[in-house]
């Protein structure tokens, strides 16, 4: 159990007897930006036996179409001590993957063999990106970041196509728990025209206690530096509006999050452009339903400032534009963009 806490890889639902969710999300773009893909194994929970399975799904980022996989329960099989999951005949672990799925619509064979992996920063008080957060046993659902960044080595022969994707990059994270948030923003890239670049954000609507509060989890890897913009550590959101081509975000955070002798505080603008997207399916009370549009034709425009000591000047630490960006918005996210509607705490 204490080793599950801190390491979010694993697998956490082998207790679950009721409705319960776990996923694995792997995204890999190759070198040319040609190929975007996202396999994201999992398995749902279910009391009643006809309704729980384990699956893989597939999404295309260039057709923007899914493949939804599903396997019998018991096809899934985890290792208690380590990120190792087997679903059938694949298999899922931090380094890579190995596929072969033969449905009927889509084929995939090949292994993938990911480097230089750059997680979440673990700690005792903070196990992952959720902080702590984490703790609290009664969340509707939980993430977890397992790595911002890392390169791709290998080839996937999909219905009958080689895919190289040798000196692509990927990011890999997975969620768990009982369901989705009701509304949600989420986005994410790591191509940017420097390299080690990467930003993952997301915020939603949160049950707590009898109310509901606006979490967010904001990581920006820089020059080495992951800049956390976050609930827990006391981040506010400045801005953030959703229309039919962007949304648009800027937070603030303190030197708390981000200690540095320069700067005594952080601000980070955020433009994401809509593209076009599949439709995934998500974790609802009675099964796995499609109705999460996930887009990685977006692009992501980010300036993080730091604030001086003296207060008086705001300097740009970084200022780029992301590519083969990840975008979901789910929900009702006018109730998430209405400051007034939602307290962080």
């Amino acid at each position: 159990m204490i080793k599950r806490l801190f390491t979010p890889g694993m697998y956490h639902g082998q207790d679950n007897q009721k409705v319960f969710f776990e996923g694995w999300y792997y995204k890999m773009i190759s070198a040319d930006q040609n190929q975007r893909w996202v396999v994201i194994p999992g398995i749902f929970h279910h009391p009643d036996p006809a309704r729980a399975h384990s699956f893989i799904q597939v999404l295309n980022g260039i057709t923007n179409t899914v493949e939804y996989h599903r396997f019998p329960f018991k096809a899934f099989q985890a290792s208690s001590t380590n990120f190792n999951i087997q679903i059938d005949s694949n298999s899922f672990h931090s380094q890579g993957f190995t596929l072969n799925l033969l449905g009927v619509n889509q084929q995939i064979q090949g292994d993938l063999v990911f480097g230089d992996l750059k997680p979440w920063p673990i700690s005792l008080i903070s196990p992952g990106v959720m902080g702590p957060y984490r703790f609290a046993p009664f969340l509707q659902t939980y993430h977890g970041v397992l790595s911002l960044d890392h390169e791709i080595m290998g080839n996937l022969k999909i219905n009958g196509v080689d895919l190289d994707f040798v000196g692509g990059r990927g990011y890999m994270e997975k969620d768990w728990g009982k369901t989705f948030p009701r509304a949600y923003i989420w986005m994410q890239s790591n191509h940017f025209p420097e390299n080690d670049v990467s930003l993952t954000a997301s915020v939603a609507t949160i049950p707590w206690l009898r109310g509901w509060f606006r979490g967010f989890l904001v990581g920006f890897l820089f020059d080495g530096t992951l800049y956390r913009f976050t609930t827990y550590l006391g981040s506010k959101i400045i801005h953030l509006s959703v229309n039919d081509h962007f949304v648009i975000w800027t937070l603030q955070g303190s030197s708390r999050s981000n200690p540095s002798a320069v700067f005594s505080g952080y601000r980070l603008e955020i433009k994401a452009h809509k593209g076009q997207g599949g439709l995934l399916s998500s974790p609802e009370v009675d099964g796995m339903t499609p109705r999460i549009l996930e887009s990685l034709t977006s692009d992501i425009e980010v300036i993080l400032a730091g604030l001086n000591k003296q207060g008086n000047n705001m300097e740009i630490i970084y200022q780029g534009k992301g590519s083969s960006a990840g975008l979901e918005i789910a929900g009702s996210v006018n109730e998430i963009a209405d400051v007034n509607k939602l307290e962080e705490v």
